[in-house]
C-alpha cells in the first residue's frame, strides 16, 4: 500500500476546499490533484486520509466554522453526507432484511448550512436520490476507470457544462441470481458474489492510500472530483478576468 505522506505538503497559496464527510479521501485527493489546500472532516477515525482533518460530527464543525468566521478560509466545500436513507441501491439489496430507508438523512441540514456560508460547494450522492439537483452526473467509464459508479453531484453558487454520459462497454463482474457474468467493470460495494479482490477495486477506482474495503466501497474515484475542481478553477479565473463564465 503506497500512502502519500508528501502529498501533505502543499503550498499555501493553493485555494483552499473544506471536505465534508471525507471518508478516506477519494474526493480530497482529486480536488488537491485539481490545485487545491484540502482540510477534512469525518466523525470516524481515518488514519488513511492524507491531508490534514478534523475528527467530530461534520455538520456542527461546519457550523462552528460558520459561527466563528473561520469558513472563511475556504474558497469551496464538499460534501459527501450519508446517502443510505432511500437510496435505490440500498432498498433494494436490504429490503429483504428491513433495511432499507432506516437510514438518517443527513442531505438537507446539510445544503442548508452549505447555503449560509456563502461559498460555492457541491454536494455529492449516488443515483437513487431526489433530493438533490443532478447538475453533473458522473461515472467510471468517463474517466477510462475499472468502474461504472454513477455519482451525482448538485453545485452550489456556481456553474459548469454537463459532460455526456459515454456508453459502457459491457457489465459489471460478478454473481447476479446465481449467474456469473463477466465484463470490464468490478463491482465497488459489498463483499462475495465475485467481488473484486483489494488490489483489484484500488486498480479500478484510482486509490492506492488504503487498504481497508469499507473505506473503498464508500469512497468516489478521485478521477470524478479531480474533474470537478478543475472545471471550478477555470470558471473562477475566468470570473476573474471578467470573462463569462
Amino acid at each position: 500500500m503506497t500512502h502519500p505522506t508528501a502529498i501533505r505538503r502543499v503550498s499555501d497559496d493553493r485555494p483552499r476546499l473544506l471536505d465534508l464527510f471525507c471518508c478516506a479521501g477519494g474526493a480530497g485527493t482529486g480536488y488537491h490533484r485539481a490545485g487545491f489546500q484540502v482540510d477534512g472532516c469525518d466523525i470516524a477515525d481515518r488514519p488513511n486520509y492524507p491531508f490534514p482533518y478534523h475528527q467530530g460530527d461534520a455538520l456542527a464543525y461546519l457550523a462552528e466554522l460558520i459561527e466563528t468566521g473561520e469558513i472563511r478560509r475556504y474558497v469551496m466545500v464538499h460534501a459527501s453526507p450519508p446517502c443510505q436513507d432511500k437510496c435505490s441501491l440500498t432498498v433494494g439489496t436490504n429490503r429483504s432484511q428491513g433495511w432499507g430507508g432506516t437510514h438518517e438523512d443527513l442531505v438537507a441540514p446539510t445544503r442548508d448550512l452549505l447555503d449560509r456560508t456563502g461559498l460555492p460547494y457541491v454536494i455529492e450522492q449516488p443515483n437513487g436520490r431526489a433530493e438533490i439537483r443532478k447538475d453533473l452526473t458522473l461515472c467510471g467509464e468517463m474517466f477510462g476507470l475499472g468502474v461504472i459508479r454513477h455519482r451525482n453531484f448538485e453545485l452550489g453558487g456556481w456553474t459548469t457544462t454537463r459532460p455526456t454520459h459515454v456508453p459502457h462497454r459491457g457489465r459489471v463482474r460478478g454473481y447476479r441470481h446465481g449467474h456469473f457474468y463477466d465484463g470490464p467493470y468490478v463491482a465497488a460495494y459489498g463483499n462475495g458474489g465475485g467481488k473484486p479482490s483489494i488490489t483489484e477495486l484500488q486498480a479500478a477506482m484510482g486509490i492506492t492510500w488504503t487498504d481497508l474495503r469499507e473505506e473503498l466501497t464508500e469512497a468516489i474515484p478521485p478521477a470524478y472530483t479531480e474533474f470537478i475542481g478543475r472545471a471550478y478553477l477555470a470558471s473562477r479565473t475566468t470570473t476573474v478576468l471578467g470573462v463569462a463564465a
